[in-house]
């Protein structure tokens, strides 16, 4: 069984639960130990215990540690990737290529623990000197999500330990073998006991801890709208940071002028890939009236190309839904878009088993024509491969459309007008803009993150994740 890790010892929890393969759900992964609300405690007074010593650690030791852990993600992301696949749906070269980018996460924050930067200038007043500087904001709660298992927590974790914070870390119970297995390599990294601590449990217990312990300075979190919400509240009600990374219903336009082959792979790639089980996914497809029929016969067909099944199996290009609870959300609302009246064009059925006959959470990509922007479907986050299309009248009505959401965080064109592209990057009410790109790729070593109801606080990755993990010193000396 696989343990949690609290003070710098493998602890046994208060009761064990079972990791599922959806790929074949007679497969178990593992056994792994859930973590009590008193150890939850255990961990937080652990990591704050680690603190001052750590916050004062050089940039060299913390350069080591990093590097390290990135070092053996990316030397093992085959054997992780596998890992990873298995427990969560992703198809096999997805997953690898999650673990990669994890690994060179790890990599970007240890040469960041070396760049601490800083400021100096005169004061106003002669003979005055001034120091701006950043310190580490103490003991951060991480509270990760399912769909990127082990990407999600490097971001998080990397930048925490590199800006000198310790960290007490909470995944999604749903994926806890990625999660268990990025904690080992941390644990090996040569940091003091209780800078890292893993505590894997339910939401309502040990995450409640993170929320309500005052010695939790931070928490970051990706999840849901409804999660996050009581996330803020609980920190504003103490006075401790926040980071929230929620919810999208993410755009992808496409103009008469696009080029239709780009259009089409951008939209399948952002729409279906990764089962849909993404937070960037573009899940309407706006798309104007001179370029709208060819587009949808071209995704049909397309989409018909596509092989759903095992996520190890060579060729698949869809993998299963992670478990059978977003199974039935995403076939709720298939039926739920066919009540009110949108065109079911291709897919939308559950398949119990894949083509090699082992039960699993496996459904037809879905693809709906003729929907009305009010319409559920393109209003709610449905979070699986269920997208919508939405016919324009012309670009200023797709544009209309793309921002007519209380969401903001990814949004996309397919166009070959430069006027149009430069236009639509800077009135898309979204943190991130993608032209004749699938919404969903992203780079580690940039900002993310969105606006409106989809993220709240400083950003993520790169060196922008300074502005969350730690706080801004002035510091006067008079000569």
């Amino acid at each position: 069984m696989k343990l949690n890790l609290i003070a710098g010892a493998w602890t046994e929890g208060v009761r064990a639960y079972q990791n599922i393969n959806p790929s074949d759900t007679r497969d178990t992964i593992g056994d792994y130990t859930v973590a009590s609300r008193a150890q939850a405690e255990e961990a937080v007074a652990a990591a704050a215990a680690a603190f001052p010593a750590w916050s004062l650690s050089t940039p060299q030791q913390r350069f080591d540690a990093l590097d390290f852990i990135g070092s053996e993600i990316i030397a093992r992301k085959a054997e992780l990737g596998d890992l990873l696949a298995r427990e969560e749906g992703k198809t096999l070269p997805e997953a690898i290529g999650e673990v990669a980018r994890a690994g060179a996460i790890f990599k970007f924050f240890a040469g960041e623990a070396l760049r601490p930067g800083g400021e100096m200038m005169p004061s106003v007043r002669p003979g005055v000197g001034v120091e701006i500087t950043r310190e580490p904001l103490g003991v951060i709660g991480l509270i990760t999500p399912w769909n990127f298992p082990i990407a999600i927590p490097a971001w998080k974790i990397a930048p925490a330990l590199a800006y000198g914070n310790c960290v007490v870390f909470k995944p999604a119970e749903v994926v806890p073998g990625s999660a268990w297995a990025l904690s080992d390599i941390i644990s090996r990294s040569g940091i003091p006991a209780g800078v890292f601590n893993l505590v894997m449990g339910r939401g309502s217990e040990v995450g409640a801890v993170l929320l309500e312990d005052p010695r939790i300075a931070g928490i970051s979190f990706t999840g849901s709208v409804p999660t996050g919400q009581k996330v803020a509240q609980a920190c504003v009600s103490r006075g401790a940071k926040f980071q929230l990374e929620m919810g999208g219903k993410n755009p992808f336009v496409v103009l008469d002028d696009a080029d239709l082959n780009v259009a089409v792979g951008a939209a399948i790639n952002s729409g279906f890939f990764s089962t849909g089980q993404r937070c960037t996914a573009s899940s309407r497809l706006i798309v104007t009236e001179g370029i709208h029929d060819r587009f949808v016969e071209a995704m049909v067909a397309k989409l018909k190309t596509l092989k759903v099944g095992d996520a190890r199996t060579a060729g698949t290009d869809i993998g299963p839904v992670v478990d059978d609870r977003q199974l039935a959300q995403d076939l709720e609302y298939v039926g739920i878009a066919q009540s009110e009246g949108a065109k079911l064009a291709w897919g939308g059925a559950a398949m119990p088993t894949n083509a090699e006959g082992a039960p699993g959470y496996y459904m037809q990509p879905a693809l709906f024509t003729e929907t009305a922007a009010a319409m559920r479907i393109n209003t709610e986050e449905v979070f699986g491969p269920v997208v919508s299309v939405i016919r324009a009248k012309g670009y200023d009505e797709a544009l209309h459309l793309a921002n007519d959401t209380p969401f903001g965080l990814a949004s996309g064109i397919a166009t070959t007008s430069l006027k149009h592209a430069t236009h639509f990057k800077r009135h898309a009410q979204a943190g991130m803009v993608m032209v004749n790109l699938p919404t969903a790729g992203v780079d580690y070593h940039v900002p993310f993150g969105g606006r409106k109801s989809s993220s709240y606080g400083p950003r993520e990755q790169g060196r922008y994740a300074a502005e969350f993990y730690t706080v801004v010193k002035t510091a006067y000396t008079q000569a």
